[in-house]
């Protein structure tokens, strides 16, 4: 069986802020309709790289390629073509709150493409059943809603115009575990039904289970260890058996202490 080709493929990026270096050195490939989890302790610089892949960061060095077209250095006009093809729910959902579901759902696509009212509605609430929810739910506003709730409308307005490539930014932070297990089970439908590519950040390490195909940490600006999520448990790495099994003690709060201590 032939391997399938990078959707994503970044290489040896690089970025500082000042004198603190956040990336030195990440490399990464996701293969078309692959789901890739990156994990790492607070600060390891996940959300950085994302902001690089997204062009919200310019990296100092260093290669991002989409279906083998280099990104970095991108012009404005083609960074937003590329950037048609992505879709992406923040971790706190980033809903527009003086809009209804069915303005925030269709917002982009609308950007896109001309619908007219109805039809954006008719729309937001195909993709909100498809969810779970009511289709009454499209006329209501984001702070009439649960976390939950929330969160598949932020997954409906990704999926809206239905993209090649899904970023996750912490997809169940702030659920109680059955809600997040319901986010992770849509997740998963919506991106085998776009046969999209998906990449998330995530702390969650029952979601990382449940969504990831591959597993990369980050650590000290690195990516020290990658493989299936099956191995992620037994990675024979210090600093990645601590975080996904959630010790108290090991490696990463051994140089969390000693930072404290010195200042670095």
């Amino acid at each position: 069986m032939l391997k399938n080709p990078s959707k994503i493929e970044i290489s040896h990026l690089a970025k500082t802020f000042g004198s603190k270096v956040v990336l030195s050195d990440i490399s990464l490939s996701v293969p078309a309709g692959q789901s890739l989890c990156i994990i790492g302790t607070s600060g390891c610089g996940k959300s950085v790289t994302l902001k690089c892949l997204l062009g919200l960061l310019a990296p100092d060095s260093g290669s991002i390629k989409i279906d083998g077209k280099e990104t970095v250095s991108q012009s404005r006009t083609h960074r937003e073509e590329m950037l048609r093809r992505f879709g992406m729910t923040f971790q706190f959902g980033a809903l527009f709150d003086s809009l209804p579901i069915w303005q925030n759902i269709t917002f982009r696509l609308r950007q896109n493409t001309y619908l007219s009212n109805q039809k954006a509605r008719e729309a937001a609430a195909e993709i909100v059943v498809q969810l779970g929810l009511e289709a009454r739910v499209i006329d209501q506003y984001p702070a009439e809603l649960s976390g939950g709730m929330q969160k598949r409308v932020a997954l409906a307005r990704a999926i809206a115009d239905k993209p090649e490539i899904l970023l996750f930014d912490e997809p169940t932070s702030g659920l109680d575990p059955i809600t997040g297990g319901v986010i992770d089970n849509l997740i998963l439908d919506s991106v085998r039904r776009l046969g999209a590519t998906a990449l998330t950040i995530s702390h969650d390490m029952a979601s990382v289970r449940r969504i990831a195909d591959q597993v990369a940490m980050i650590h000290k600006g690195c990516v020290i260890w990658s493989g299936p999520s099956t191995q992620m448990f037994d990675s024979g790495i210090a600093e990645v058996d601590q975080f996904v099994h959630g010790h108290a003690q090991g490696p990463l709060t051994d140089e969390a202490i000693l930072a404290a201590k010195t200042g670095v």
